[in-house]
């Protein structure tokens, strides 16, 4: 049965490989070649022409690409009251078949009161809504974790918030302010991108929020608490789902573990419409977990791939979700790639033309097994 509210039974989490010219546009204007005006209308440009392409593979939602963006989750984060870059960057260490790199994000601190200034990404919503004609605008942002995520207490100044309970009802509130605001938009379908509650499933992880002083064995549950604080006066109509991958930078991987840890507090207590659950390979464990999601939740298993454009198997996509639906009700299912194709500016290390099939094979899939 097609789903005509979101998540759709053909999904997608958000972000999509850069075009060349916006990537060297970019670059023009931090060169100062072009003005922010010039590099604004190929931005628009490249939008119209990926929201088109969207629609045309057969997707029910659209979003924008995050081509406006350099990071998932910065670009957002650093737009709120009291947040700011710190010097230096923090290393994280990503994963691939051929070794390790690493991914160096700038630093954030936090030396004033958290608090929402203007409602961010509002003007690339609205563009994006006006060039979407048969597909829902969606947008995806980070999750308040992410702001704790990154540097825990260390990164929060002390003469600032000497209760750390004080900063979550601050930003709590900055975020149920934003989410209002884009309510009056007219947002009916919105993601919090959480990678934390997925690197939580890690011992490794685990030991590192340890090692910071952090709760690690309740980490998951704070954070639980504080997004339902977010989302406690969302606008009726809104649609909200979390997306967990375990890092996403250059096909590259941070964090491994099934959701195991998590999945009892997470499926039953986190205040979303729906998972985007991430399931491409081993590293994302078994479906064992899906046990736990309530009947009125839906889980969107992510079995495709973006790290690599070799295309998957549609028989094996139906094997998978016919496994899944041992566990949960094929009615709660629908189906995604495991991960944006750009978290970043960089993007993935695939081509333009195999993200397109993959996605098509999604549409396609989820036709055949939902009708």
């Amino acid at each position: 049965m097609t789903r005509t509210t979101p998540p759709f039974r053909a999904d997608h989490v958000g972000s999509l490989l850069r075009p060349q010219r916006l990537l060297q546009a970019r670059e023009d204007f931090a060169n100062g070649r072009i003005s922010s005006e010039e590099l604004r209308s190929i931005e628009d440009e490249a939008i119209r022409e990926v929201v088109r392409m969207q629609e045309e593979v057969g997707l029910q939602a659209a979003t924008d690409g995050e081509f406006r963006r350099a990071s998932w989750h910065m670009d957002f984060i650093y737009q709120i009251g009291g947040i700011s870059k710190a010097p230096g960057n923090i290393k994280v260490e990503f994963h691939n078949p051929e070794g390790d790199i690493e991914f160096t994000p700038a630093a954030l601190q936090i030396k004033e009161k958290v608090g929402l200034r203007e409602t961010i990404f509002g003007e690339d919503f609205r563009f994006l809504q006006s060039v979407v004609s048969t597909a829902t605008p969606k947008l995806s942002i980070p999750s308040p974790s992410m702001v704790h995520y990154r540097g825990g207490r260390a990164a929060i100044d002390e003469d600032v918030y000497p209760d750390l309970e004080e900063f979550w009802i601050d930003l709590t509130d900055a975020y149920a302010e934003e989410v209002r605001a884009l309510g009056e938009l007219g947002c009916t379908y919105l993601q919090f991108d959480d990678t934390s509650l997925a690197y939580l499933n890690d011992p490794r992880q685990r030991a590192m929020i340890a090692e910071q002083g952090g709760d690690a064995e309740h980490q998951h549950e704070i954070y639980i608490r504080n997004i339902n604080r977010a989302l406690k006066n969302r606008p009726e109509g809104m649609t909200v789902t979390t997306h967990m991958c375990r890092g996403n930078f250059r096909s590259s991987w941070a964090a491994e573990g099934g959701y195991d840890f998590v999945a009892e507090v997470l499926f039953n207590e986190l205040a979303v419409d729906g998972f985007f659950l991430e399931y491409d390979d081993a590293r994302s464990g078994g479906f064992e977990p899906l046990r736990f999601v309530p009947k009125d939740k839906i889980v969107v298993l992510g079995l495709v791939t973006t790290k690599r454009g070799e295309l998957e198997d549609k028989d094996v996509l139906k094997r998978r979700i016919e496994e899944a639906s041992r566990f949960v009700d094929m009615e709660q299912l629908c189906l995604s790639p495991q991960c944006g194709f750009s978290s970043t500016v960089e993007g993935n290390l695939l081509t333009y033309e195999q993200q397109v099939d993959k996605l098509r094979l999604i549409v396609e899939t989820a036709r055949e097994v939902w009708g």
